[in-house]
């Protein structure tokens, strides 16, 4: 289960491209503090997936949101990000941008939330918590998403001069790569949920 998450999951929060968007929002900021930035958007994204791995079930039985909708929900917005991916899309506003690079600290906002555990992750941790219940299910999630964040804590860290070396073209290609495979993810959401509300 903790690998079908990862699996899931990974696309989805694209760490590469929070890569590059850490890189240009953090354009002037000292080291040590960047470094620390990396490691706090880590922790977020965690907790963030965490609270929702645990909680998520609740609130849609408190809101009498059936999976099926969830999954079809969760899956036009996983498709729309793939596609904005892959079309190279902006995936912040003019307002976002403007907000990120006067903040002093943006572990936060916007690089934990919406950028890497956005509205399309929390829809998959949902999703998977809710077709798979039990509490074992449902740390196996959490384990996912722990590597997801350590993953995402270790790039920012360490792979600012990545953005350097693969220029823009390099990043766009592996962005429409990974926007592909969410696309795809997308679809499976929509279908599987169509067919469950379809039973």
């Amino acid at each position: 289960m903790a690998v079908s998450a990862l699996a899931a999951l990974l696309p989805i929060t694209n760490p590469v491209g929070a890569l590059a968007a850490f890189a240009g929002l953090t354009v002037g900021v000292d080291p040590a503090a960047m470094k620390r930035q990396a490691v706090r958007t880590g922790v977020y994204v965690l907790g963030i997936l965490a609270v929702f791995a645990l909680l998520g079930t609740l609130v849609l039985e408190g809101l009498g949101i059936g999976l099926p909708a969830l999954q079809i929900a969760g899956g036009l917005v996983v498709g729309h990000s793939g596609f904005g991916m892959i079309v190279a899309r902006q995936t912040l506003t003019e307002d976002e941008k403007t907000h990120g690079v006067v903040k002093t600290d943006v572990s936060f906002s916007p690089m934990a939330l919406p950028l890497v555990a956005g509205p399309g992750a929390i829809g998959v941790v949902i999703a998977l918590t809710a077709r798979h219940p039990g509490i074992t299910n449902r740390l196996a999630v959490i384990v996912g998403a722990a590597v997801i964040a350590a993953l995402v804590a270790v790039l920012l860290r360490f792979g600012t001069p990545l953005v350097d070396k693969l220029g823009p073209t390099g990043l766009g290609a592996l962005s429409r790569i990974i926007g592909f495979l969410t696309l795809a993810i997308g679809v499976e959401l929509v279908t599987h949920g169509v067919l469950a509300a379809a039973k």
